[in-house]
C-alpha cells in the first residue's frame, strides 16, 4: 500500500426510501452480494458494510434500512441503525428512483444537516424514456436547489465509475479501517442468515418474510464442505405451515435455493439444515428483539 499520508478511507452511507435500490447499488460497488436485494419494501433490517480496499483507498459503504415511520418495536431498531450511521459518516449518499417525486423533507434535511458532503443519486436510469431522466434532474434541481444529481442504474451497473471518483473526492486522508482482505464488518453466520432470509422474501408471499427471522445455531467448516443448520422463526403457528408447505415441498425449495448461492459466496460445498420454530409476536418483544440481534 502506499504512503498513509496519502491513503484515502471513510464511511459512505447510503440511504433513501424503501425499494430505492440501496442494496443493489452497495453489492454493485463492493462487487458482492452482501445486502438483500427484493423488489419488496423494508428487507434490509440491519447495517451492512461493504468494504473495497485498493493500493491508495478504503471505503467503506454501510447499507441502511429504508427510511420508515416506525410501526413496531422492530422498526425503531432499524431507525436507530440509519441515524447512527449518519454521525460517523464522511459522505452521504441521498437515494431517490427515477420515477420518485418530493414528497418528504425530513430525511433530506437530516442528511443535509450531517455536515457532511451528500450526493444525491437518482437510480434506475436504466428505466428512462425520452426525455425523463432530463426532466427529473430539472425537477430535483428545483426541489432542492443545493443538489448536483448524479444518474446511475445499480442494476445495469452504470454511472458507477462517475459516483466512485466523486466519493473518493471527498474521502478525508486517513489510514484503512479494516484489514485489506475485508469485505464485510459480518460475520459469515450473519451473510448464511441474510441469505436465506433473502430467499423468504422471494419465495412466500404477504406478512410471512416480514414475520420471519433467520438464526445460525451452528456453522462448521471442513476444508470441503460447511454444515449449517438455521433456524427459522415466524410469528405464529399457520405461518409455521406456510413456510413448510405440502409435504415440506416449500421448505425443501427454500433450501435449495439458499444452498446454491450460498455455494457461490463461499466457494464450498454446503449442506444445510433448516428447522421452523415459532416465537409469538418476536417483532413487539424488546428481549426477543435484543435475543434476535436488533
Amino acid at each position: 500500500m502506499n504512503d498513509s499520508n496519502n491513503f484515502k478511507a471513510g464511511f459512505v452511507t447510503i440511504m433513501g426510501k424503501p425499494n430505492v435500490g440501496k442494496s443493489t447499488l452497495m453489492n454493485a460497488l463492493t462487487g458482492e452480494k452482501l445486502s438483500i436485494i427484493s423488489k419488496r419494501a423494508q428487507t434490509t433490517r440491519h447495517r451492512i458494510f461493504g468494504i473495497i480496499t485498493t493500493d491508495d483507498h478504503q471505503i467503506v459503504y454501510s447499507d441502511t434500512p429504508g427510511t420508515l415511520d416506525p410501526s413496531y418495536p422492530l422498526h425503531e431498531r432499524m431507525m436507530t441503525f440509519v441515524k447512527r450511521s449518519l454521525e460517523d459518516a464522511d459522505v452521504i449518499l441521498y437515494m431517490v428512483e427515477l420515477g420518485e417525486k418530493h414528497q418528504d423533507n425530513t430525511w433530506v434535511e437530516m442528511a443535509k444537516k450531517s455536515g457532511v458532503p451528500v450526493l444525491f443519486v437518482i437510480n434506475k436510469v436504466d428505466l428512462n424514456k425520452g426525455s425523463q431522466l432530463t426532466d427529473k434532474i430539472t425537477y430535483w434541481k428545483e426541489q432542492l436547489p443545493w443538489v448536483e444529481p448524479i444518474a446511475v442504474s445499480a442494476l445495469e451497473k452504470m454511472g458507477l465509475a462517475e459516483l466512485e471518483e466523486q466519493i473518493l473526492s471527498h474521502l478525508p486522508n486517513h489510514p484503512p479501517y479494516f484489514p485489506e482482505d475485508e469485505l464485510t464488518d459480518k460475520s459469515e453466520r450473519f451473510i448464511t442468515s441474510e441469505i436465506i432470509r433473502e430467499k423468504i422474501f422471494m419465495q412466500y408471499k404477504q406478512e410471512i418474510p416480514y414475520s420471519s427471522e433467520v438464526v445460525v445455531s451452528s456453522f462448521k467448516e471442513d476444508e470441503q464442505i460447511i454444515r449449517i443448520s438455521a433456524e427459522i422463526y415466524v410469528e405464529r403457528n399457520s405461518q409455521k405451515g406456510i413456510i413448510i408447505g405440502k409435504k415440506g415441498e416449500a421448505i425443501k425449495n427454500l433450501g435449495i435455493a439458499a444452498r446454491k448461492d450460498l455455494e457461490e459466496f463461499f466457494g464450498k460445498q454446503i449442506h444445510l439444515e433448516t428447522m421452523v420454530k415459532v416465537e409469538k409476536d418476536w417483532r413487539n418483544n424488546e428481549l426477543k428483539l435484543k435475543r434476535f440481534g436488533y
